[in-house]
């Protein structure tokens, strides 16, 4: 193919040709190794500054594979419908049932190279947990990876994947209608919004944990005016110093299942987990949780693992659980 480029040129020696030769094939080389995302120009693609770099994404993507489930509700939430989408430890019935819409290309964060290859993506998304196959993927297609810390930072995450898409606009818009929903939801509470502190607990089959302020659900009971237990009211440094495995959430035990009261206490479990079942059982059934404000009140209620989440679909699936446990009737 390059011999194409090493023409007759009569009056140049063998040295010269060779010359010639050597830096049209650095030159395609250098090209080469520059079109890791196929060869896009400045004239059919944005530049899109991401956690490794920056990457020339189409400005109008048609297929698009989100490499985790955040990613795939922030898609979602844009009205974008991704051509993939991987399977996910959380069973929040807000997401399966969009999930088995879609081919499966592996699990949440640890995606299958050969099937996204397969699906011919002109574009994909992940976060930073992608790392390690980044190059692979990046050979596939464009490939986005968003800075992510923890699921408190879902709104910023949110932002930066309405960049990605080139729809900033629309992003912006979610946001603005969450923002709404809640002024409308503090009105309605008027003055119990400030005497309700909301307690956030998680079932895990070998132990519970409470959600400080600096996660998801967090953040969105922040954002509603709804005040925390002292002891949950963290943020996610202190909520570390607590516990060294997590930044949004921290283990108690029975010793101080105190910190898990509040007026009300939501309690988030996954019954699809083996051993969760059962551990929620021993929970209710221990004389010390029967001691708590909230189960003496009659003001325990179980919610979905969409509180876990990290995206706007889930966000609003938690403000529809604050109109509904929260607010009386109308």
């Amino acid at each position: 193919m390059l011999q194409q480029f090493a023409w007759p040129l009569p009056s140049l020696s063998r040295f010269l040709q060779i010359l010639l030769l050597a830096i049209v094939t650095f030159c395609l080389t250098v090209a080469c190794g520059r079109s890791e995302f196929h060869s896009s120009t400045s004239s059919d693609c944005r530049l899109i500054q991401h956690a490794l770099g920056e990457t020339c994404v189409p400005l109008h993507p048609q297929r698009i594979i989100p490499t985790g489930s955040g990613i795939f509700d922030n898609l979602l939430a844009l009205g974008i419908e991704p051509i993939a989408t991987v399977s996910t430890f959380v069973d929040s019935p807000h997401l399966q049932a969009k999930i088995k819409e879609y081919p499966n290309i592996g699990l949440d964060g640890e995606p299958s190279i050969e099937k996204i290859l397969a699906m011919k993506p002109d574009l994909i998304i992940g976060d930073i947990y992608n790392e390690s196959i980044y190059h692979q993927l990046s050979q596939i297609a464009p490939t986005v990876l968003l800075p992510f810390t923890h699921s408190g930072d879902w709104k910023t995450f949110f932002g930066l994947t309405g960049d990605a898409v080139g729809k900033p606009e629309a992003a912006q818009q979610v946001i603005d209608d969450y923002y709404k929903r809640l002024d409308t939801f503090k009105q309605q509470m008027g003055d119990r919004l400030s005497q309700t502190e909301v307690s956030i607990v998680y079932v895990y089959p070998d132990t519970i944990t409470v959600y400080t302020t600096a996660g998801f659900n967090g953040t969105i009971l922040q954002d509603a005016g709804l005040a925390r237990p002292p002891a949950q009211n963290l943020d996610a440094t202190a909520t570390q110093q607590r516990d060294s495995s997590s930044p949004i959430q921290y283990r108690i035990s029975k010793e101080v299942l105190h910190e898990a009261d509040g007026d009300v206490i939501f309690v988030i479990s996954t019954h699809g987990t083996p051993g969760v079942t059962e551990r929620l059982d021993r929970l209710t059934a221990d004389p010390l949780w029967a001691k708590l404000k909230a189960v003496q009140q009659g003001r325990v209620y179980e919610v979905p693992d969409y509180w876990i989440g990290s995206g706007p679909i889930a966000a609003n699936a938690v403000i529809d659980d604050l109109f509904k446990y929260l607010l009386e009737p109308s």
